[in-house]
């Protein structure tokens, strides 16, 4: 699920009448370099979280409907994470069901260890293993910090974060011993960014991206990859401060393109961040400048720090590291060059 809303619907309109700025492709565009063969889910299984409404319940019909048996998981509760009813995710499996797919439901909270437990085991029992786990389920308690209960900062990590880390520690053993495993994610523009009123939800979206970032090096030799998407829409949260119109650019299934190509069987890519949202997808990614070596013989002063801060922060070569084994290479060979 997606909150930031407001910057969108700005950003939207502000480009109304200018170029967008990113190209567009058309949809039946085809390079002939590029066999245009159709990504299937035949025989695999996802395990989908939060998938009642919005973004989850669009994962869940589309990988269906590509071949995928699917477990629906959601607590049916409100967006605040209280409450709770089967009928949400039952309508989602009965959606399935209908179009020919196959699909059962989970009603577990994400925020317990048991929860987690049961969410992968109901998959193992219903369809005898796991491939594709989409980390989705989430709430929203907004508040500035000052204002806001601690307890309603813990909730956030516990749904988002802690969520996510049981559901994969239970997937994890099944994947690894079958040498697969797709997981994804749900990040957010308020964890990568920042946005105001998002102390809670933007510490646990940013802190999925660092579970991702040592999940994906822990995946590597069992051809599990891991992905996080950062999504741009609509959902229950939003729907009722979104113009019509805005509403249909931030359709769930623009999102679902994104994470239907995460979990696709021949892409070994990993350790992707996507943003995704109103026909726009973009690579995001940290970077580092080429930074500053003052030596290892003195400690640099604080005023020296401050005199060569802009050289510090100089971006124009900024670079990417895989790994942080890969940035401590470099730091090394230049201190300590042979």
């Amino acid at each position: 699920m997606e909150i930031v809303v407001g910057s969108i619907c700005e950003a939207l309109a502000h480009h109304r009448h200018k170029p967008l700025p990113y190209r567009l492709i058309p949809t039946n565009t085809k390079r002939k370099d590029i066999a245009m063969k159709e990504i299937r889910f035949d025989g695999r299984v996802a395990v989908v979280t939060g998938a009642g409404n919005g973004l989850g319940r669009s994962h869940a019909l589309f990988l269906a409907s590509r071949g995928a048996k699917v477990v629906v998981n959601d607590l049916g509760g409100t967006v605040a994470g209280t409450g709770g009813s089967r009928s949400v995710a039952d309508a989602v499996v009965n959606e399935i069901k209908v179009a020919g797919g196959q699909a059962v439901a989970n009603y577990d909270s994400v925020a317990t260890e048991e929860g987690g437990r049961n969410i992968i085991k109901t998959a193992l029992d219903a369809f005898g293993t796991v491939d594709i786990l989409i980390n989705n389920a989430g709430t929203v308690r907004d508040k500035t910090l000052a204002k806001m209960d601690l307890a309603d900062f813990r909730a956030l990590i516990d749904v988002h974060l802690m969520g996510a880390v049981y559901c994969s520690h239970a997937a994890w053993p099944t994947m690894r011993d079958k040498n697969f495993g797709r997981i994804v994610m749900t990040s957010s523009a308020a964890g990568l960014y920042g946005n105001h009123g998002h102390t809670n939800y933007g510490a646990a979206k940013m802190s999925l991206i660092g579970f991702m970032n040592a999940l994906k090096e822990e995946g590597r030799k069992h051809n599990i990859t891991v992905h996080a998407i950062a999504p741009m829409a609509l959902t229950r949260m939003t729907e009722a401060i979104t113009s019509p119109k805005i509403a249909q650019l931030l359709k769930p299934e623009f999102v679902t393109a994104a994470v239907a190509w995460f979990c696709a069987p021949e892409n070994e890519e990993t350790g992707h961040i996507i943003e995704a949202g109103a026909g726009y997808y973009a690579k995001v990614e940290v970077r580092e400048s080429q930074g500053v070596l003052f030596g290892t013989d003195t400690v640099p002063t604080p005023e020296q720090i401050r005199d060569r801060y802009g050289e510090i922060c100089d971006m124009s070569q900024a670079a990417p590291y895989a790994n942080t084994s890969e940035l401590m290479r470099r730091v090394f060979r230049l201190v300590a060059p042979k």
